[in-house]
């Protein structure tokens, strides 16, 4: 049978899916006024020994390059779990900054690594095999930004293969692009070829985010995926659409709306980056901030909803503002509209249109 456990507390969230044999554990950690990045990561820390869990990935987003003095704190633990870490830069404006731990217990985890860095993890939940890879950057950060997209997705064809799954397997991507603005059409176009030459197109499109953000090595982008292994005939995974916006083929980019996984004791639900697009595709409430945020939780608690999922079943989210001075107008629309808390990671960060101020994704479990 399975169950959650759920403990918030003070810039702190954990919820625990027990299951039969394997347990869960989604942490997401955001400062409280005025915290420095070493308390959040200690703290961090200090919730992952509570639940006992051994690290599947770790998001770290919304640092500056002054903070990298207290990445230690997170890369001892990500080590001793050969872990990977998204490590994603801005510049911390207003503080604006989390951390978020997937880990597991009562199941075992292989790790992966690309060049001699951990680069992603393997476990096993008794009805799929998980593959989550993140933190990948391109070996050559010298080279074009275009060359440099299609050299992380060869290098998650090579990862993938390692854990005896193709990019068909692949269920969600992330792609954190450093000055997205200027080169956002050449990464789709990057994106696009490979999927043709992959055959992605004919089968399950992956949701996906595609956002601005600074990496360690000055790379043109962070990437990471999930992707999952089965043999059983009671697992699915499909595209679902979104009933307030076309597909997202129709305007050029590669990804669906969310995708979900239906397994036989639950179901997993990821919600790509959603931004203020209409169904035609085009950006809509411009220069209004709180317009904005309207429209695009809206259209994420309506694809929530078309499969009886809402606010509460968000075990993951990441929402992005352009300008960190817009960042209190999420939680002033979630209290006006009696949206419960959730575990929610405030940055600040280019979206993939300039005139787009906000953005948001989210993952969501419900037990069947």
């Amino acid at each position: 049978m399975t169950s959650f456990q759920k403990r918030v507390a003070a810039g702190l969230s954990v919820t625990t899916v027990s299951r039969d044999s394997v347990q869960e554990h989604f942490i997401t950690v955001t400062p409280q006024k005025g915290e420095a990045p070493e308390s959040v990561f200690q703290r961090t820390m200090d919730a992952l020994r509570q639940v006992g869990g051994r690290i599947v990935s770790v998001e770290a987003l919304g640092l500056s390059a002054a903070d990298r003095g207290a990445l230690d704190v997170l890369t001892k633990a990500a080590e001793d779990a050969h872990a990977p870490l998204a490590w994603v830069e801005n510049s911390r404006t207003d503080n604006l900054f989390g951390v978020h731990i997937w880990a597991v217990s009562g199941t075992s985890i292989k790790p992966l690594s690309f060049n001699g860095r951990s680069a992603g993890t393997v476990f096993d939940d008794g009805y799929v095999q998980y593959c989550r890879l993140a933190g990948l950057l391109p070996p050559d950060v010298q080279a074009g930004r275009p060359e440099q997209a299609a050299a992380v997705f060869s290098q998650m064809d090579v990862l993938l293969d390692h854990a005896g799954m193709t990019f068909g397997d692949v269920l969600r991507t992330w792609f954190y692009n450093d000055s997205i603005l200027s080169w956002y059409r050449d990464f789709n176009g990057v994106r696009n070829k490979f999927f043709q030459q992959k055959k992605v197109y004919e089968g399950l499109l992956p949701a996906s985010t595609g956002i601005g953000g600074r990496n360690l090595l000055g790379a043109a982008l962070i990437c990471g995926l999930i992707a999952i292994k089965t043999d059983s005939q009671d697992v699915t995974a499909f595209e679902v659409p979104s009933p307030m916006q076309s597909p997202a083929p129709q305007y050029g980019s590669s990804f669906s709306r969310a995708v979900e996984l239906e397994l036989p004791d639950l179901r997993r639900m990821y919600v790509s980056g959603t931004a203020s697009i209409d169904e035609h595709g085009k950006s809509v409430f411009l220069d209004d901030a709180v317009a904005q945020v309207r429209q695009t939780m809206e259209v994420v608690q309506t694809i929530l909803r078309s499969r009886e999922m809402d606010w509460g079943d968000v075990t993951r989210s990441l929402v992005y503002f352009k300008r960190a001075k817009d960042a209190p107008l999420f939680r002033k629309y979630c209290d006006e509209n009696g949206i419960p808390s959730f575990p929610a990671i405030i940055v600040e960060n280019d979206v993939c249109r300039d005139e787009l101020l906000f953005e948001i994704e989210v993952d969501a479990v419900v037990a069947k």
